[in-house]
């Protein structure tokens, strides 16, 4: 019996039960989570040293930074108080203009002003760019948020390679940050290179505006001087008998000269104050008509006033031998004349609007 109660002992259930709280076993999720924290204190520890090292330049290179552009500035100033225009040669253009710091801007005109190089417009946009940059330099509005250069080729042609630069003249704005984009390069052949359209480009590029204040010119009041005191001679002479003030034919002769001199763009000349003619550089090819639709070359208004005048010399011809009591034969002469001239001179017009507005497809004769 005692083996019976001592196998039923070992089979039988045990009066106390297991605990069913969960045990926390090497690997499991508490490790997770230690592990996970000493990779995101590493991770951190790590960025902050790559900050320190490459992010926060130390204090004594910041200072250093600040004393290169003190000097460069300082150097600008100096040079600008003598001269508003800075001429540069290679080794100054990279250093003051290519290499930062720098916390203003550079307008610089690439030019070529030697006389064997024999650039007419280079001398034209030298004048206006010095009449730009001495009304910038003694302006009440002067500061050293911008300063005026030039680089001529025969001084700096090793900053023409690096900007891979073949034709003068060329401005560029140089900003206080980055690089030149597109249109930091003036328009010369659009704008002209007057000194107010360079000074509103400038305005546009910088937000610096500045006031163009031109040298006096006397030539003007001169010349209208001695128109009026002209015309005032004549009236003089010419007292007792006025009868020329109602001449029908010089008044019309007044004002047809008036109306081709306004048809052949010499307003558009007086206001962009573009080039007489533009001669290549490299094949000494002299062009007197522009090859864009939206500008022109002052020789080519005088072309057009030359054909524009043709064309109406052709025309009153035509209009005198219709109506004129001259003998016939004169008359034929007259017609033929006045045919060929309008028939030429249109056709020499519409070659230069053919040249001009590229792909137009109609054409008359030489054109």
């Amino acid at each position: 019996m005692r083996r019976a109660k001592g196998l039923v002992s070992l089979f039988s259930r045990p009066t106390s039960r297991p605990s069913r709280r969960k045990v926390s076993l090497p690997g499991g999720r508490g490790a997770n989570m230690a592990a996970r924290s000493w990779l995101w204190c590493v991770s951190a520890t790590i960025a902050v040293a790559l900050l320190l090292v490459f992010g926060v330049p130390p204090a004594s290179a910041q200072r250093k930074k600040e004393m290169v552009l003190s000097e460069k500035v300082s150097q600008l100033m100096e040079w600008t108080n003598k001269r508003p225009v800075i001429r540069m040669n290679g080794d100054k253009f990279r250093r003051l203009v290519k290499a930062p710091p720098r916390n203003y801007s550079v307008i610089v005109m690439f030019t070529a002003l030697q006389l064997h190089r024999q650039c007419v417009v280079c001398k034209q946009a030298d004048e206006e760019f010095q009449i730009l940059a001495n009304s910038w330099r003694y302006s009440n509005a002067f500061t050293n948020r911008i300063f005026f250069a030039m680089v001529d080729f025969d001084e700096g042609s090793d900053v023409f390679q690096m900007l891979n630069m073949n034709s003068a003249p060329t401005f560029i704005n140089f900003p206080a940050k980055g690089k030149p984009k597109r249109g930091d390069t003036y328009e010369l052949q659009v704008r002209g290179f007057s000194a107010e359209q360079i000074a509103r480009w400038i305005a546009d590029r910088t937000d610096v505006t500045i006031r163009v204040i031109r040298p006096p010119n006397y030539a003007g009041p001169l010349m209208l001087g001695l128109l009026l005191a002209v015309i005032g001679g004549l009236v003089y002479l010419r007292r007792s008998n006025m009868e020329f003030l109602f001449n029908k034919t010089g008044w019309a002769f007044a004002a047809l000269c008036f109306v081709l001199a306004m048809t052949s763009g010499q307003m558009w000349n007086h206001i962009r104050g573009p080039p007489y003619a533009h001669k290549n550089p490299h094949t000494g090819h002299v062009n007197y008509i522009h090859g864009s639709s939206q500008a022109q070359f002052v020789a080519e208004t005088h072309i057009v006033l030359l054909f524009n005048g043709g064309v109406t010399l052709g025309m009153v011809l035509l209009c005198e031998a219709a109506t004129s009591d001259m003998d016939i034969g004169k008359r034929k002469i007259m017609c033929v004349a006045g045919i060929g001239l309008v028939v030429l001179f249109f056709s020499w017009l519409l070659s230069i609007f053919r040249s001009k507005y590229h792909g137009y497809p109609y054409s008359f004769l030489m054109s």
